[in-house]
């Protein structure tokens, strides 16, 4: 049953085997993924997949070979796993008015929708497509994947469309930022320059020119004399958002990234997504396994570094304000809460955007984060990063 799958993997060009899919086959025989989607997934990428730049290729494969198994029973399901995602796909795409749009009302805050989902999972024994009120896809209902409500918890679903759910009930991979990719323009590099602050430490293993000729003047021979090289010492912090919202801006991030790389010696950088919560991590293939707490990076740098969070501060207001509001997981103190934590830690800091700023007004959250940053959110331009480096020289 698995020739289709091993099939579109060649079709999409990742190198696999017949030996590394037959060993996929001895994993399913020895019961090592049979009732767990994820476990399936992982066994089979562990199996097939040999080097990392094949990974998107296996996902794309993966997705195309498994699309449709969505007649699994929903009390299957959810005695498989812990939350109903993986019987969730797309079957049909259904287009709205606008006037069938502005009927849909939210169902009162966040803390009813939570309440209601959990009531309607009770409630409900089997897949549902369209409709205004069960899990399912492709309606008007708060919770499921490819319909619209203007504050839903989306379900099994691979992408945002309208970007209006408050969670998303999904486990999904993220790709880390390149930080040696080749730079598109010399702008980004010029801008970080104005954050310098020169100093010399470590072994004296350069040589000082004017310090040689004059000891050599001085005692009639030659003396080399060496000094320690000159460094920038400006130590940075960067927390990068990722995934989501910021896909579309991937690439000028990685431009930013490559160029603070190469400008900081002294940088360290963490990843988040949407906003600053408990853990962050280094290595988004890691990021569910081996988060850092965003406590101990607090209690790990000192105040004399400079602090900089890259994102778009695009979200629902709940992923800002409340507790339990995070995206992907319950956070047990509000992203607002762990942000001012930062500023107060690192008080020179501010906040790259880059979404153009003639946009900000029209979303909420950025509003909330430029308070919260108290208007130290600069846009992701060539202006906007000089005046970036120019406040964190203060």
């Amino acid at each position: 049953m698995f020739v289709p799958f091993f099939e579109n993997l060649r079709n999409a060009a990742v190198p696999v085997s017949l030996r590394e899919y037959l060993s996929f086959l001895e994993g399913m025989r020895a019961g090592l993924a049979t009732y767990d989607p994820e476990a399936f997934y992982y066994l089979a990428r562990t199996a097939m997949v040999k080097d990392e730049r094949h990974i998107d290729r296996f996902d794309r494969a993966f997705a195309a070979s498994f699309e449709g198994l969505d007649k699994i029973p929903m009390q299957a399901v959810m005695e498989a796993v812990d939350v109903p995602a993986d019987w969730l796909k797309k079957m049909a795409e259904k287009h709205l008015t606008a006037e069938e749009k502005a009927e849909i009302e939210a169902l009162g805050g966040f803390e009813k929708l939570m309440e209601t989902l959990k009531a309607r999972l009770k409630e409900q024994q089997g897949r549902h497509q369209g409709g205004s009120k069960w899990v399912g896809t492709a309606g008007t209902s708060p919770f499921g994947a490819y319909g619209y409500n203007p504050e839903g918890v989306r379900i099994g679903q691979d992408g945002s469309r309208h970007q209006r759910a408050v969670k998303v009930w999904d486990r999904r991979e993220f790709r880390n930022l390149d930080d040696s990719v080749e730079l598109g323009t010399r702008n980004i590099k010029v801008a970080l320059k104005r954050l310098r602050k020169w100093a010399r430490d470590g072994a004296a293993d350069e040589l000082d020119l004017d310090g040689t000729i004059r000891a050599t003047a001085e005692h009639g021979y030659l003396d080399v004399q060496t000094r320690p090289e000159r460094r920038n010492a400006i130590k940075v912090l960067l927390f990068l958002d990722i995934g989501g919202s910021m896909d579309p801006h991937v690439k000028v991030v990685e431009e930013l990234f490559s160029a603070a790389r190469a400008e900081f010696k002294h940088m360290e950088h963490f990843y988040f997504h949407n906003c600053l919560y408990e853990g962050v991590w280094k290595d988004n293939r890691r990021r569910w396994d081996a988060q850092l707490p965003t406590g101990e990076i607090l209690r790990t740098y000192g105040s004399d570094y400079k602090c900089i969070f890259v994102g778009d501060a695009s979200m629902s207001p709940y992923e800002i304000a409340y507790p339990g509001g995070a995206n992907e997981h319950w956070n047990a103190e509000a992203g607002e809460t762990w942000l001012r934590r930062c500023r107060a830690q690192w008080p020179s800091n501010v906040w790259i955007n880059p979404t153009p700023e003639r946009h900000w007004q029209y979303t909420q959250s950025i509003s909330m984060i430029r308070e919260i940053f108290e208007d130290s959110m600069v846009p992701m331009t060539l202006s906007g990063l000089e005046r970036a480096m120019k406040s964190l020289t203060r």
